[in-house]
């Protein structure tokens, strides 16, 4: 299976103190530095993997990501999925500066947005455009003779920003840098930029596009939030994504979050869109066959799971739709590549789901546990398990798993 990679670079202050990362386009754990050929795809990326693969708190903690920002994405809605709390959008010196480029950071800046100009070595009227707009300076450090970077520095003295040196290479730059007023630092002499990483489990385009075409819809109706839910509930790893999504966006403190469409509905549609929009742009459309037979079998635990559930609860929707996300969180340990408590951690689902994922504890628990004891075919076990839950009987289990046999058959791939 292939493993998502995203780049760190840490950011210290003038006492070495840890106070940003720069999250970096990576492809591969080995890499230093990567071959970018498109900014905007390069940027969606990151956006992608800090939020929804690694969610944004593992990444960055309590501190700020610096991320590149191209003007095509600073003009796209890209930039509203990303809150201002978390990043500091960093702008490059452009070949030429338009004024819907400028009314839109300015927009930005006005909700909370905060710019860096990033690797800067002069100041001319393209930069002298950007100055108001930005809170922090990069100037590269590397490319400058002691004089030159002295006078930068003098002129920018005038300008109500900070100052990080980049590309800092030796305690002499460090110095000398310190000297003349830098308040933040980056560099090889501090850290080589980290690759973090995790199993790849794209969801796909195809299930993708048709998530997109229904939340585009116009309808505000349940009916059609139940829809979209249906669409998730075929898509583990999506699913996932979509928890994470919506606990980066909150204040720290995880949602206690009960079903897909609640998540669906905390998110909202327009957001759900864009977040869509930049999946599909970012999807890789290669698959594993292990990946394959992961998902496939999530999505019938959580099936058999919902169908227990009402057998044992009429009438309670939230247990159900609860039981539903137990099966197919089930397998997303292995689905990704990372422990399950880390998973439970950050989803911020509720204490009887917690229990059953991670001790298959509770009611939710010990039904999943019946499920895994089916699929492994230990008689003994299923007995006693169907002793202990006291609402269903051997035969009413096997109902259930040909309901749910006729109910996969009928759906289509989700790997396509």
């Amino acid at each position: 299976m292939q493993s998502i990679c995203l780049g760190r670079q840490p950011i210290l202050d003038r006492n070495h103190n840890l106070v940003a990362f720069e999250l970096l386009f990576r492809q591969e754990e080995a890499e230093e530095t990567a071959h970018v050929t498109n900014d905007l795809s390069a940027s969606a990326n990151v956006i992608v993997n800090a939020y929804g693969k690694f969610g944004i708190y593992n990444v960055l903690g309590h501190q700020r990501g610096f991320i590149n920002a191209d003007p095509d994405l600073i003009l796209s809605d890209i930039i509203s999925l990303l809150p201002s709390k978390h990043i500091v959008l960093e702008v490059k010196e452009p070949a030429s500066i338009t004024l819907e480029f400028l009314q839109r950071c300015k927009e930005l800046k006005q909700k909370g947005y905060q710019f860096a100009l990033d690797n800067i070595v002069a100041i001319n009227s393209q930069v002298e455009l950007l100055l108001p707009l930005v809170s922090v300076v990069k100037i590269d450090v590397l490319a400058l003779t002691r004089t030159q970077l002295t006078q930068l520095v003098n002129q920018l003295n005038h300008w109500p920003v900070l100052l990080l040196a980049l590309k800092v290479e030796n305690q002499e730059q460090e110095a000398h840098c310190r000297q003349l007023g830098f308040q933040m630092f980056q560099g090889y002499y501090f850290a080589k930029p980290e690759v973090m990483s995790v199993k790849r489990a794209d969801p796909g385009k195809i299930p993708l596009l048709k998530l997109l075409a229904l939340v585009m819809q116009n309808n505000e109706q349940d009916s059609d939030i139940d829809e979209i839910e249906k669409e998730f509930k075929h898509q583990p790893g999506l699913s996932y994504n979509l928890l994470r999504m919506v606990n980066s966006g909150s204040d720290g403190l995880p949602l206690k979050i009960n079903s897909i469409k609640q998540a669906v509905q905390l998110m909202g549609r327009k957001q759900l869109q864009k977040w869509i929009q930049l999946l599909l742009y970012t999807s890789n459309q290669s698959a594993d066959s292990l990946s394959d037979e992961i998902t496939q079998t999530a999505v019938t635990r959580g099936k058999l799971m919902e169908l227990i559930a009402k057998a044992e609860r009429p009438h309670d929707k939230n247990h159900h739709e609860r039981a539903y996300m137990v099966g197919i969180l089930s397998l997303l340990d292995q689905l990704l590549g990372i422990e399950m408590r880390q998973i439970v951690n950050k989803l911020g689902i509720s204490d009887d789901m917690n229990q059953a994922l991670l001790s298959r504890h509770g009611r939710l628990g010990q039904a999943l546990k019946l499920i895994e004891a089916k699929e492994k075919g230990e008689t003994e076990l299923i007995h006693s398990l169907l002793s202990e839950l006291d609402f269903l009987s051997l035969n009413e289990l096997s109902d259930i798993e040909s309901q749910v046999s006729g109910w996969s058959e009928r759906t289509p791939s989700t790997m396509n």
